[in-house]
């Protein structure tokens, strides 16, 4: 009495998603400029911060106390907007509007 449908017998389209909308273009290119900017300044600070507490001499006493205090913190910051980026990357691309 009742025809069952199987799974398999289901036609899906691919799905594409449309970026075409011109001010989603801008968006796009901000967000790429400001996941860029920050993970260039996270990695600078995790690298000073690293060699502050690796090398004695290269900074003051109050640097490496800021350095041993907020290091892990800097390394988590830095992975989270690196995980950030990568998934923009992924299903956006990067664009800088060159």
């Amino acid at each position: 009495m009742f025809h069952s449908i199987h799974p398999l017998d289901v036609d899906v389209p691919d799905i594409d998603p449309d970026f075409s909308a011109p001010w989603l273009q801008g968006v796009q290119v901000i967000a790429s400029y400001v996941l860029a900017t920050a993970l260039i300044v996270l990695l600078i600070m995790l690298i000073l911060a690293g060699c502050s507490l690796a090398f004695r001499g290269l900074a003051s006493d109050r640097m490496r106390t800021w350095a041993g205090e907020n290091i892990m913190w800097i390394f988590i910051a830095c992975a989270v907007v690196g995980a950030a980026s990568g998934l923009f990357q992924w299903f956006i691309n990067f664009d800088f509007g060159f």
